[in-house]
């Protein structure tokens, strides 16, 4: 499975410069079965991503752009009354694919929105009474804007919470952005990415992936960084009892599970699981603020792994911004620079 992971690793990174740790952990949900969720400013490489994880996976491409006027059965299907046969035919939505790329989720109803609970969590869809299951694997990949709140409905945490991670894309540091520009002078970058895998191995890799084993003392650990999570006090919903089997999930198709492993992928599904209190929001608190080895992992050291505590490597958790909709760079002026898109424009 190393070799197929680093080939597809490859080849996104073909399009995606810059960012191997976060296409590290889109790969990881992936072979976990999960969701994901990018949030981050336009031109930062969010649908971009999906398209090439849809082509290097060798998976059937689908996608719903989000607008307030899409309907729940544009997303799920419809029956429809076919008289020649006289009899009701379902017709499928969009979700009936591989990989789904939710773009802009933010940006339609609420009523739209939930249709997408029952695709996400039992892999169905249910029409008029009539049962349909997507076909495997399937995986979503939501996007959503954090700047520009008008016409915007903020996801409901049931919603949240059935994505495993939510990820920053982030803006590329200076050699990157110089290749991201050269890159693209004569052509596209995601038509040079080949597919190395199949629908068949990704499912095969993916149960692979479920059956590594992880010992009951870092089953523990996990436990009790979930546990820390319900007791802050800037947080008033802390980590489900699902979200902790996806702390866990998400490590597994490492093989290996340590608790460095657990630190270093904590802070990405802290940030969708979590809910601020409003003061915390009003304080402006967010990414910079809440510190992971002090509020969550001293919190939990109980029983490290091989008698030591680790030491985290990510100093900060990724807390929803709730209405603020706070950016790393709202200490200046401007609150987003240029995207890489912006930059590469004439």
């Amino acid at each position: 499975m190393n070799t197929s992971t680093e080939n597809i690793l490859r080849e996104v990174g073909k399009v995606i410069v810059g960012k191997e740790e976060t296409l590290e952990k889109i790969l990881m949900t992936v072979l976990s079965r999960g969701h994901v969720l990018l949030d981050d400013v336009p031109g930062t490489g969010k649908t971009t991503t999906a398209l090439a994880f849809s082509r290097a996976l060798g998976l059937r491409y689908g996608r719903i752009q989000f607008t307030p006027d899409v309907l729940p059965s544009d997303i799920v299907g419809f029956s429809m009354y076919q008289k020649a046969e006289g009899k009701f035919v379902y017709q499928p939505g969009a979700v009936m694919t591989n990989l789904l790329l939710a773009d802009e989720i933010n940006r339609t109803s609420s009523k739209t929105q939930s249709a997408l609970l029952e695709v996400m969590e039992e892999r169905q869809v249910t029409v008029d009474g009539q049962t349909h299951k997507l076909p495997e694997p399937f995986v979503v990949i939501a996007t959503q804007n954090p700047v520009g709140s008008a016409g915007t409905q903020l996801l409901p945490q049931a919603q949240l919470d059935r994505f495993m991670v939510r990820l920053e894309m982030g803006y590329p540091d200076f050699a990157s952005q110089v290749n991201i520009l050269r890159d693209r002078q004569s052509g596209d970058p995601l038509q040079t990415v080949q597919t190395v895998c199949s629908a068949e191995e990704l499912m095969a890799m993916q149960a692979q992936a479920q059956q590594v084993h992880t010992a009951d003392a870092l089953l523990e650990y996990v436990t009790k960084l979930a546990e820390a999570s319900r007791r802050h006090p800037l947080v008033v919903l802390g980590i489900s009892p699902r979200g902790a089997q996806q702390q866990r999930s998400a490590d597994a198709p490492q093989t290996r599970f340590l608790s460095p492993d657990a630190q270093r992928l904590f802070p990405a599904l802290l940030r969708q699981q979590c809910e601020r209190f409003p003061l915390a929001a009003a304080q402006r608190r967010n990414v910079q603020h809440i510190n992971v080895h002090n509020d969550f992992i001293i919190q939990a050291k109980g029983r490290s792994f091989n008698g030591f505590l680790p030491v985290i490597a990510e100093k900060t958790a990724y807390i929803p911004r709730l209405r603020s909709h706070t950016l790393r760079r709202s200490d200046f002026a401007i609150r987003s620079g240029f995207s890489p898109r912006g930059k590469g424009a004439p």
